[in-house]
């Protein structure tokens, strides 16, 4: 009996998308999210602008990467600014040197940033809790300060003027709204694939490590496998939303490597909803929006993130898709 009661007090605490069983109810909440979501994107470029739009759905995707590793994986990286950072100097150089075409640029970017994540998982997963974090922060750095001597980066000056070319060599690019549409069809693929990622079996033994780990060694599960195949996928994601926002915005700069970008990805999952399915976008919508309009009040735009964090930690604490999913009675 207190066996049983130390397997399932975990279940108990974890969000609301974590603790219970998904019903053929809530599959059909999922799928009715996911068609307002489509609509939305077809939708929200009449209203807003496209650029904008797609640094949105970018960071989305990227926050949707991290909550994969974090959320599910119960894994805190203080790293992941490294794959976003390097598959954007790789998409970028592989754009403006290589001559490739955008989708080849972005698939470069994915792949380099899945092959550095599984040389610094590796590493990583070695360790648990604040060390492993530690170590994914340090591994981060010297992905920085690489980033800032390598010849083929740009140093400070980043790579500028990247071409957005033609997609499979017929489609330009140049039109905000052809690319628009071509960044959006990107997100949603990354979304759906971290849906089905998160409710395979694969993702409820993810589940069952992070709420129980020694239960799941215990029940014969190689731990260090699973850890290091969701530390991959997530930086592949990860890669996948840094390559195509150097498209975007023809750009690859020290930023994106840098590891305030770690801390911001952090931040935009926890005001989502950590362990929620598409509390991550409402977290990036939320940063954005505030770096975009808020810009005119400068270094000041930081103190106000750390406001909005704080009042989420103390209103929100399951982030806001957490407290709405609580209060509905179902995951999210």
């Amino acid at each position: 009996m207190a066996d049983t009661a130390a397997v399932t007090a975990p279940v108990t605490d974890a969000p609301i998308a974590a603790a219970r069983p998904e019903s053929r109810d809530d599959r059909a909440l999922h799928r009715r999210v996911f068609v307002g979501i489509a609509v939305a994107l077809a939708l929200a470029p009449l209203v807003l602008y496209p650029v904008f739009l797609m640094k949105v759905l970018c960071f989305g995707l990227f926050a949707l990467a991290f909550n994969l590793l974090l959320g599910y994986g119960g894994l805190l990286s203080f790293g992941h600014a490294a794959y976003f950072g390097m598959a954007s100097y790789v998409a970028a150089n592989a754009a403006k040197h290589w001559g490739l075409t955008p989708e080849l640029a972005i698939l470069a970017g994915t792949l380099v940033a899945g092959l550095l994540g599984l040389a610094f998982g590796a590493l990583a997963i070695r360790r648990q809790g604040i060390y492993f974090s530690m170590i994914t922060l340090a591994l981060a750095q010297m992905a920085f300060f690489f980033s800032l001597q390598a010849p083929f980066t740009g140093g400070e000056d980043g790579i500028q003027a990247v071409p957005r070319g033609h997609l499979f060599g017929v489609v330009s690019l140049a039109d905000d709204r052809v690319l628009y549409a071509v960044v959006a069809a990107i997100f949603f693929l990354g979304m759906l694939a971290i849906y089905r990622i998160i409710h395979s079996p694969f993702g409820q033994v993810l589940k069952a490590i992070r709420d129980n780990e020694p239960r799941a060694v215990s029940l014969g599960y190689r731990v260090n496998r699973y850890k290091l195949a969701v530390f991959v996928l997530s930086a592949s994601l990860a890669g996948l939303a840094g390559a195509t926002k150097a498209i975007v915005f023809q750009l690859a700069s020290l930023t994106d490597v840098h590891w305030t970008m770690s801390g911001e990805v952090v931040l935009m999952t926890l005001v989502g909803g950590m362990g929620t399915v598409f509390g991550p976008i409402i977290g990036a919508l939320v940063i954005v929006t505030m770096e975009t309009y808020l810009a005119p009040f400068g270094a000041w735009v930081t103190v106000i993130q750390g406001l909005v964090f704080v009042l989420c930690v103390l209103l929100f604490r399951e982030g806001i898709v957490g407290v709405l999913a609580r209060r509905l009675g179902r995951p999210l």
